[in-house]
């Protein structure tokens, strides 16, 4: 008595039918522009974090500058600051307003981060920093 072998073509569980030959590709046409956009968008939050953290430094560098008793030009110094640091390249349209009363020197640093999306104008950057004035005083003044 002869055994007749027979071969089965099995398919892995979850492998599907013919019809659905190429639906990895047209997932992947869909995934992958949102995997883009989220890091693109990752990178732009990063860009525009980054920005703000040196229109600090500089406005906190202009302020100190301002606040000196012999008073130095705070809006010089965070632009220099700003200059030296980058470029002037992570921040764009760079505007510096200086103020100082007797007793307290601020200066503000607006600007723009740059975007990663052509035709959108960059991400607002606004910051302040306040120092108080150096002034001697007398003993009991």
């Amino acid at each position: 008595m002869r055994r007749s072998v027979r071969w089965v073509q099995r398919r892995a569980p979850g492998s599907g039918t013919s019809r659905e030959r190429g639906s990895a590709t047209v997932e992947a046409a869909i995934v992958f522009p949102v995997v883009l956009l989220l890091i693109f968008g990752i990178i732009q939050g990063a860009l525009w974090f980054h920005a703000r953290h040196i229109a600090l430094g500089a406005a906190q560098e202009g302020a100190r500058v301002a606040s000196a008793e012999d008073g130095g030009s705070g809006e010089d110094r965070a632009r220099e600051f700003i200059t030296n640091l980058t470029g002037g390249t992570l921040i764009r349209h760079v505007i510096i307003h200086e103020s100082a009363t007797t007793q307290i020197a601020t200066v503000t640093v607006n600007g723009q981060a740059p975007s990663l999306i052509p035709g959108v104008d960059g991400l607002p950057v606004s910051q302040i920093a306040t120092a108080s004035v150096e002034r001697f005083t007398w003993p009991g003044s």
